[in-house]
């Protein structure tokens, strides 16, 4: 699987998932759900870990962290939905396994609000 082709790049791309659709949270992540297109584009994942999570090192870790664990979701997603995890202090002190249990729920959730609002069914 070839990262390229599922990243966000773009800050308008980054805002119109944050601002335009579910929203789900836990202790140490927040993850924003939306369909950008209705295409068969594959799904696309951005990532936003802040200077306030740590240095460059510290940063880089936990976007490799998330981009694994977000990895095996990307196949159930439906095309053209876009992802954007939110970082928040003291995801870099929190286990692996407890990480991908709060995104998993996180992501989870915020499937099921997109789908109440009928979004998730085009």
């Amino acid at each position: 699987m070839y990262w390229s082709s599922h990243r966000l790049r773009t800050g308008d791309e980054f805002r119109a998932v944050t601002r335009g659709g579910a929203r789900s949270a836990r202790s140490h992540v927040v993850v924003h759900l939306t369909l950008l297109t209705q295409g068969e584009e594959a799904p696309r994942v951005g990532f936003v870990v802040s200077k306030r999570i740590g240095n460059a090192v510290v940063r880089n870790r936990v976007t490799r962290r998330l981009r694994e664990i977000v990895r095996p979701h990307l196949e159930t997603l439906p095309p053209g939905s876009a992802i954007v995890l939110r970082a928040l202090p003291g995801i870099d002190e929190q286990p692996f396994a407890e990480l991908r249990a709060d995104v998993d729920s996180a992501l989870g959730s915020a499937s099921r609000k997109l789908a109440r609002r009928g979004e998730g069914r085009r």
